[in-house]
């Protein structure tokens, strides 16, 4: 590490042991849209997911079918920057004589040690600002402790019982005759750098017939998930970029008004970036200004199998999310069930 960073990581630690408000603090009406839930929201797009809506997606389920688009959670997988994982098993009852009562009861418990956006994991809306603005004008600094965020955590959030839409850009690519060979998939993927645009997830869309709703989870299939479960000999390439979708195509899906996009991938959006200068600029569109949450390394080759066999892109969405106090994001459980 180099001295610099040990300075800069000496003044943050200095500023969470003062306390809340030791940040500078920003005037984010400037640089934050306000949130349409309302001044005191903290809870974002999952707002949009109403009784009426959750209603509407179980007509979805026909043949009770379950179609897993979680990966394993699991040591040596594929991680952004410095990101760690490791389990340690607790397993002490089982040496001899140390069982408990005259019924020999041993137990088993486990650690895993790692940030929270590993795997198939979701962005909170306190995962990403502009500065020191958060979703709806927050102005983060005030809000902060070494432990947690005291504003803007997963407790926030409302259901993800809606309609989920699977949009197979693999399938879109193949159509078109764009497709280009990668010899490191074992099946079909886009290329890193290729950025999605509207017109793809319109035809990703028009393939099955497909309307986006008010309240719709979209999940994007590019190929590149074939990486991920090459872990880890294709760790080194998955990390290196990714196909996803470009600013555009990320505003019309906030047009669109989703709750979420999700994607095989581990940003969601395209990797090298459309301009090199700046960074992330989708995870800001989405989760900064309009409080869409992100869901990264989403397992979806399964439900495009479904998709392509049964002709139907859409199912309902069961997913589980911790109501993780103060955290920015956290693994998760996805189903979908058709």
């Amino acid at each position: 590490m180099k001295i610099g960073t040990l300075a800069a990581a000496s003044v943050v630690l200095a500023c969470l042991a003062a306390g809340p408000g030791a940040f500078a603090q920003s005037d984010c009406t400037k640089t934050v849209p306000p949130s349409p839930f309302g001044k005191d929201d903290q809870t974002g797009a999952t707002n949009r997911v109403t009784p009426a809506v959750t209603k509407a997606a179980a007509a979805e389920i026909q043949t009770g079918k379950v179609t897993t688009m979680t990966h394993p959670l699991v040591d040596g997988v594929p991680l952004f920057g410095t990101r760690f994982t490791k389990t340690v098993l607790t397993s002490y009852t089982l040496a001899p004589g140390a069982a408990l009562g005259d019924n020999n009861l041993t137990y088993m418990e486990d650690t895993w040690l790692s940030q929270s956006h590993v795997g198939t994991h979701i962005d909170g809306v306190g995962h990403i600002g502009r500065g020191d603005c958060y979703y709806n004008q927050t102005a983060m600094g005030k809000f902060i402790n070494q432990n947690n965020m005291t504003k803007l955590g997963l407790e926030n959030l409302k259901s993800f019982a809606t309609r989920g839409v699977l949009i197979d850009l693999v399938k879109v690519y193949q159509d078109a005759g764009k497709l280009k060979p990668n010899p490191a998939c074992k099946s079909p993927c886009l290329d890193k750098g290729t950025v999605i645009t509207p017109e793809d997830l319109q035809a990703g869309l028009k393939a099955y017939n497909v309307t986006l709703r008010e309240g719709d989870a979209v999940f994007l299939n590019t190929g590149w998930g074939d990486l991920f479960r090459q872990y880890p000999a294709q760790n080194a390439l998955y990390n290196s970029g990714e196909p996803g979708i470009g600013l555009a195509a990320g505003k019309w899906l906030i047009d669109q008004k989703v709750i979420l996009v999700g994607a095989d991938t581990w940003a969601v959006e395209v990797i090298p970036g459309e301009d090199p200068k700046i960074a992330f600029p989708v995870h800001q569109a989405l989760l900064t200004d309009n409080g869409i949450h992100i869901i990264e390394n989403v397992r979806t080759d399964l439900i495009a199998a479904e998709a392509a066999a049964n002709k139907r892109a859409t199912f309902f969405l069961n997913m589980s999310v911790p109501k993780a106090v103060g955290l920015t994001g956290n693994f998760v459980g996805i189903e979908a069930i058709q």
